[in-house]
């Protein structure tokens, strides 16, 4: 479907359900951007993350068993 049917399509819907469509956009368009946002913070800091002896100092627990306590 085109962008000029898809318009055509939303003129003809009543008030309510633009609205619904409208809503759902926004919501999808910020989760997007937030998953953006998030990728791209991790991608900045994996350097730091593998590389910090304070925050890799835990690592050497990784080839532990663990065991949970009930």
């Amino acid at each position: 479907m085109s962008k000029a049917e898809l318009l055509k399509e939303i003129d003809k819907m009543p008030l309510h359900e633009k609205l619904s469509l409208l809503e759902r956009a926004i919501k999808d368009m910020i989760r997007h951007a937030n998953e953006n946002e998030l990728t791209v913070a991790a991608e900045s800091l994996e350097h730091e993350y593998k590389t910090n002896v304070e925050l890799t100092v835990f690592s050497t627990l990784d080839i532990e068993d663990f065991y949970e306590t009930k």
